[in-house]
């Protein structure tokens, strides 16, 4: 367990460190802003994506000797890739678009490190429940999640102030190289040897799949629980970048503020994957219906635009509450430990298309920034389904927080197009231009957001 339990903490620590690490190498190459993170959030959750499906086929597919030496040259392999610095050929010229050039430079300085680090937390987890059957796989991804958070917390305080940003490149790669070698040993130790590489030459059947016992529901999950599970991590994504993007273009433009709705949507995922008594579902219920509706009307509500404190309480308690709703059900609807790489899959699926969603399609398909009062609507839609089959005052107060929503969104929209006469949204945040007064009073309003 204490192998294990290393490997899955390195893996995480180092998956989200690299992550502040590799934006601030590359934030002053695209002006600053804060769109520059969102983006690499759309990098990181689509990896995170392909780690798990490679975890998912690995399993299924090849021998449990097959899985440990595919993935032991993979980490070799990854070793030639260091250390993480961008090449000046990835510089911009100021003429290519800023979005397709980030995804490029990420994908070739740390795209197969970052991909083997995803995919440890499902692989080991499997592994381990394989190993030990009967015993709780899944708090090993919280612990996961754990590692994840300390990673970002300690970024900003011990470490940004203090080490140069290219020395914290090649400090990340040689702590990768260490886990390299901790990932290795754990595949090949000789205590899993008895059960892990058995019949190596096999690869995993239908009958040793069904020995992989509880927690979770063990019945086959079905094409709606698949989708579900999906639905609930995309509404939680959504709301993170989200939530991001209003607070640190709208709010308040504080370097590294950023981190904290991220640490915010792993802590959700730490308390409600480390155990049933942190999601308290009949609280939970009624405070996510209150908490959706309060963020609908803090963002609609001209009055209180600038009112920083309260838009910063509203936002980050809001997203607190909607992600423990979130996460909680996932956790609530986990399945057999055999069904375990699955799971993550549409978690993980559910998570890029929250992030390609926000910071890809919806800029385009959308002049102006609307993006938090959607995913408020779609996690209030998704909050009466799921209360459908619960005692009719959850229900009521599901289809109260749908309603304030949607009309909060009406309102916003209506506020936003109220006297503007044009409006242009790019990488760098959304633009408009009002007609203020009549007469000779009359000018013109150039807004950057809330500006």
């Amino acid at each position: 367990m204490l192998l294990y339990a290393l490997t899955i903490f390195a893996s995480a620590f180092l998956l989200f460190l690299v992550q502040p690490i590799i934006a601030k190498e590359i934030l002053p190459w695209f002006g600053g802003s804060a769109a520059v993170w969102t983006t690499c959030l759309v990098f990181f959750q689509s990896a995170l994506l392909a780690g798990y499906a490679y975890a998912d086929v690995a399993i299924r597919r090849l021998s449990r000797r097959g899985q440990a030496s595919l993935h032991a040259a993979l980490l070799i392999g990854s070793l030639l890739l260091l250390p993480v610095v961008p090449g000046l050929v990835w510089k911009p010229l100021g003429n290519e678009s800023p979005l397709w050039l980030i995804l490029g430079l990420l994908t070739a300085t740390i795209g197969l490190p970052y991909l083997l680090l995803s995919t440890t937390s499902p692989l080991l987890q499997a592994w381990f429940a394989q190993r030990h059957p009967g015993r709780d796989p899944y708090r090993l991804f919280a612990l996961s999640n754990f590692a994840s958070m300390l990673a970002l917390l300690a970024y900003p305080f011990a470490i940004e102030p203090w080490i140069p940003t290219h020395t914290q490149a090649i400090a990340w790669s040689a702590g990768y190289t260490a886990f390299a070698v901790l990932c290795i040993a754990t595949a090949f130790t000789k205590s899993g040897t008895h059960h892990v590489f058995s019949d190596s030459a096999k690869p995993r059947t239908d009958h040793v799949l069904k020995t992989w016992s509880v927690p979770g529901f063990a019945t086959p999950p079905g094409l709606g629980r698949h989708l579900l599970w999906a639905s609930l991590a995309a509404v939680g994504s959504v709301l993170l970048l989200s939530v991001t993007s209003h607070i640190t273009e709208n709010i308040a433009a504080v370097p590294l503020l950023w981190i904290v709705p991220l640490s915010i949507y792993l802590t959700t995922f730490i308390l409600c994957f480390e155990g049933s008594r942190w999601y308290p579902r009949g609280l939970l219920l009624p405070l996510a219906a209150f908490a959706l509706g309060g963020m609908a009307w803090a963002i609609a509500d001209p009055s209180i635009t600038h009112a920083l404190g309260l838009q910063l309480g509203i936002s980050c308690g809001g997203l607190f509450v909607a992600c423990m709703f979130c996460h909680g059900e996932l956790a609530r609807l986990r399945p057999a430990p055999r069904f375990l790489t699955r799971f993550y899959l549409m978690v993980s699926l559910g998570g890029a298309l929250g992030a390609v969603l926000i910071g890809i399609v919806v800029p385009v398909v959308l002049s102006a920034n609307f993006d938090l009062a959607l995913g408020l609507v779609a996690c209030a839609a998704l909050l009466t389904w799921q209360v459908r089959r619960d005692p009719p005052g959850f229900g009521a107060l599901a289809i109260a927080a749908a309603v304030t929503t949607v009309g909060c969104a009406i309102w916003g929209i209506d506020e936003f197009y109220d006297a503007t006469i044009v409006t242009a949204r790019n990488f760098y945040g959304v633009l408009r231009v009002q007609a203020i007064g009549t007469g000779s009073a009359r000018h013109l309003s150039l807004i950057h957001g809330t500006i």
